[in-house]
């Protein structure tokens, strides 16, 4: 039996069954879930090899608009994943059917961001321009590297003169293999605070990306896989879908016990082997107390209790248990820090 994310949020789901027979299709992150920059992450490589074997289809979804799903699927097969194009679902696609929904069909479309964006408007029919002296009808932004205050500065140029102006998401960070940098939602900020104008976002957690990925994937029985709570997590429980949040990329235990409804996992995992396992039932004794592989987790003068012994990942489904059943009850997250300074350290 699997319960579903839309029945279960006051405790982490459970699978009698590994994940991989519960779902058809895992709709993967991939920064921070797969690979951190040019690295897979640990496990990550024979977790999906086994997952595919079992009958699992594989689709990769990211907010990453940068670079095209040619070559994030050319990326995957290096790393010992392997992947067609048709696998890769980005948010620059999402952008793309979202501007060409509002613009005549051959518009230009002033881009700022990288190749990722370029190609999914030309999936569109729609022109790619670098300035606003070419006459665009829209303006797109995604993440890229190269994007400079030139590029902003135009878009700010143009998104002050009124034209459409449609993000592929706003991630303020993005995983590399050296730390946590900004990401698009920081570079969204700079045109947001020079123009005073919103954009339109298409990435996750927002429902033109779950529309995007559904209609490339067909999914049937899909299971989101990430490493965020405001856009993975998010975007699952938007989309009513299940979820499996790993510790292998931006959330931290303390994010997770302190999650409202809308960024509340369906299951949680170190890392990506977690798809090949099933889910522990998290056992309720009474009196407040929650029970899940040897740990007992609890809330007493509004601060997280932990004992017991076993895997971290056990104690965090105990602790999220407490913690959220508590918020729900309480209106506010208990205090935390003395519980998770008793956590082992992760297998």
């Amino acid at each position: 039996m699997t319960e579903s994310a839309a029945v279960v949020r006051s405790v982490p789901g459970f699978s009698a069954v590994a994940l991989t027979e519960a779902y058809d299709t895992a709709l993967l992150d991939l920064d921070g879930v797969v690979y951190a920059g040019p690295h897979a992450i640990g496990h990550a490589v024979e977790s999906l090899e086994r997952a595919r074997a079992a009958g699992m289809r594989l689709a990769y979804v990211t907010n990453n608009a940068s670079r095209p799903p040619r070559v994030v699927a050319e990326h995957l097969t290096e790393l010992g994943v392997p992947a067609e194009p048709g696998d890769v679902i980005n948010s620059a696609q999402a952008a793309a059917r979202l501007v060409a929904e509002k613009v005549p069909a051959g518009s230009r479309v002033l881009v700022v961001g990288g190749a990722g964006l370029v190609e999914a408007l030309e999936e569109r029919g729609l022109v790619p321009v670098r300035s606003l002296d070419e006459d665009p009808a829209a303006v797109v932004q995604g993440y890229d590297p190269s994007v400079g205050w030139t590029d902003l500065a135009e878009a700010s140029y143009a998104v002050g003169r009124g034209l459409p102006w449609v993000a592929s998401n706003t991630d303020l960070s993005i995983p590399t293999a050296r730390g946590i940098a900004p990401g698009n939602g920081t570079l969204v900020a700079a045109v947001r605070a020079a123009t005073g104008v919103e954009p339109e976002v298409a990435g996750k957690p927002l429902p033109p990306m779950h529309r995007e990925t559904v209609l490339r994937t067909g999914a049937k029985r899909p299971l989101v896989v990430g490493d965020r709570l405001d856009t993975d997590i998010e975007g699952a429980f938007n989309g009513g879908v299940d979820s499996l949040l790993v510790f292998t990329g931006v959330a931290t235990p303390e994010e997770v016990l302190a999650a409202p409804l809308r960024h509340r996992p369906t299951y949680l995992a170190e890392d990506l082997r977690g798809l090949l396992e099933p889910q522990p039932e998290v056992a309720a004794p009474g009196g407040g107390r929650f029970d899940c592989g040897g740990w007992e987790a609890g809330v007493d003068g509004g601060a997280l209790t932990l004992s017991g012994a076993g895997a971290r990942i056990d104690a965090l489904r105990a602790l999220c248990a407490a913690a959220w059943t508590w918020a729900d009850a309480n209106g506010a997250a208990p205090e935390s820090a003395k519980a998770l300074a008793g956590l082992p350290a992760s297998a």
